[in-house]
């Protein structure tokens, strides 16, 4: 079986937003992009967004800092998940986030991440530009991803984001 992940086309995504949305209505039940696990840095000048998520990454940082072990694989889906039971909101694992792709829920007291909505991403259904897919990993998409990574680390040592 192959593993499927969340890739983002870089060059398509215009900031719309519209992932920030539907991630809060999947996970908070009311549209608050404060509240979602996916957020968007645009540059408006350019008409140009790049969506920040979870990278379920193989040796990921948060699993290591995490003093309570309350983030683990999810072996089936191949994404990173907390154990809401056991996380103890000490924030460690956001602070180790090398992309900052962890939040912390100031009404629950603990950390949110992406968690690929148990493998049917709604900001990948309704982002209306095709910048977020939920697909299998395949290596040309692997290179596809790394490529576009090393582009937005040139994009964003030369820019200032117009809001996060």
């Amino acid at each position: 079986m192959m593993t499927k992940a969340l890739i983002i086309d870089y060059e398509k995504c215009v900031g719309c937003r519209t992932c920030e949305m539907a991630c809060s209505i999947q996970h908070k039940k009311a549209i608050n992009p404060l509240q979602s696990r996916i957020a968007i840095v645009r540059w408006e000048m350019e008409g140009q967004g790049v969506p920040i998520m979870c990278s379920h990454c193989e040796s990921a940082p948060c699993v290591a800092v995490c003093p309570v072990t309350a983030i683990s694989r999810d072996e089936s889906l191949g994404s990173l998940v907390v154990d809401y039971e056991r996380c103890i909101g000490c924030r460690m694992c956001v602070a180790a986030c090398p992309f900052g792709a962890m939040g912390f829920d100031g009404e629950s007291r603990r950390v949110v991440k992406c968690d690929l909505c148990d493998g049917d991403p709604l900001c990948a259904r309704f982002c209306m530009y095709g910048a977020l897919k939920y697909a299998e990993i395949t290596e040309q998409s692997s290179a596809r991803q790394r490529e576009a990574a090393e582009k937005l680390k040139a994009v964003v040592a030369t820019k200032t984001p117009a809001a996060l």
